[in-house]
């Protein structure tokens, strides 16, 4: 069970640091069709969150909180990589970077947990699959 939580704990991660993201970014957006595609991504980042808490509640567990560090950091490298340059292509391209990390992650977990409950492989691949999608997405932004 254990592998389970960790596993739940890494998708957590991924999805609140996505959310954190997008939530920044989306303020310095000023073209609404890239904004409407910013909401998007972050409402279907929710609906696996949801999910994620509904399964640390079956568990009997809650989510590892992220540290005030990180998320400090996180603000400060996207206000630091947008002073210059808020351009719809630059800033898909940060979010493109970040992405490709999502998929990095959840695909070692699905490989590296074979055995793991049922219902987290299907999270983590719907997670990957998000990913994939914002992607693809975010190419036209380019």
């Amino acid at each position: 069970m254990s592998s389970n939580l960790e596993i739940l704990n890494e998708i957590h991660k991924g999805l609140v640091m996505g959310m954190e993201s997008l939530s920044v970014i989306t303020s310095k957006v000023g073209d609404q069709n890239f904004k409407d595609d910013l909401d998007y991504q972050y409402q279907r980042y929710e609906n696996i969150l949801n999910r994620v808490n509904k399964k640390y509640q079956q568990l009997g567990n809650k989510a590892d909180d992220t540290s005030p560090m990180q998320k400090a950091m996180g603000w400060t490298q996207i206000q630091f990589n947008t002073i210059a340059d808020k351009s719809n292509s630059h800033i898909s391209e940060m979010l493109i970077e970040g992405n490709t990390m999502g998929i990095i992650k959840g695909v070692k977990e699905l490989n590296q947990n074979p055995n793991a409950d049922k219902e987290i492989r299907q999270i983590v691949t719907d997670f990957v699959e998000l990913q994939q999608n914002n992607i693809e997405k975010l190419k036209t932004y380019l």
